[in-house]
């Protein structure tokens, strides 16, 4: 068997394969488009649903708890705020995380809102029994984009809370955070929790399948120049 006949063939075999993994890439974008639209469903109601009490450090939470609406009843546990850097719609500043001390022996950590870096410290909740209610959001451990949370230096770039509750010592604490409502006026500014949702996988898809054709059809257009 000559050379030229056993390349062809091989170059053939390359160009079919590469067309069925375009195929499939294509496919697997539309299977996760149809996930995320559903994804995106559930929020929505979970957005608007009745809040229920939020769940004991017993209770394991997953993604399909991410934006539930919850209430707690208890005190602020005044001095222990921790401050995390955050960008929002004013600017650069803190999220304010503070622990509250729940009626049900247990403490979960309260975003209670953003606050200008002029004011990091100047911002104490007030120890009266209140209750709060907010969106249930899961823990961020590690830190933000190329850096690292330093709990020794009290430098925090993402709402870790296992390690603030290890760092300030709270004690039995819920592995979620209260992303709190309100208030929507002074500071902290809470409501400001941000639901959106990178959906672009049908874009994707018509990429994927895009190529494979203009694969397909480069190599027809090949073959039939040689025939």
């Amino acid at each position: 068997m000559s050379r030229a006949p056993l390349r062809g063939r091989i170059v053939g075999g390359l160009i079919v394969a590469t067309i069925l993994l375009l195929i499939g890439l294509g496919v697997w974008q539309l299977q996760r488009r149809t996930w995320k639209l559903a994804l995106i469903a559930q929020t929505e109601r979970q957005l608007h649903a009745a809040p229920v009490a939020a769940p004991a450090p017993s209770i394991p939470v997953s993604t399909a708890d991410v934006y539930k609406p919850v209430t707690a009843t208890g005190r602020y546990r005044t001095g222990a705020d921790t401050y995390v850097q955050a960008v929002t719609a004013f600017g650069g500043g803190f999220w304010v995380v503070t622990p509250f001390d729940t009626d049900r022996s247990f403490t979960v950590l309260v975003n209670r809102g953003f606050v200008p870096a002029e004011l990091r410290g100047k911002v104490d909740p007030s120890s009266a029994r209140q209750t709060v209610r907010g969106l249930l959001r899961l823990t961020e451990p590690g830190g933000g984009f190329l850096r690292s949370n330093d709990p020794a230096a009290d430098r925090w770039y993402s709402r870790d809370v296992a390690a603030i509750a290890g760092t300030k010592q709270l004690g039995r604490t819920a592995p979620y955070f209260i992303d709190a409502s309100g208030p929507t006026t002074g500071w902290p500014r809470g409501g400001l929790t941000v639901v959106r949702f990178h959906n672009s996988h049908l874009v994707y898809a018509f990429t994927w399948f895009g190529l494979a054709a203009l694969l397909a059809i480069m190599a027809w257009r090949v073959r039939r120049s040689r025939d």
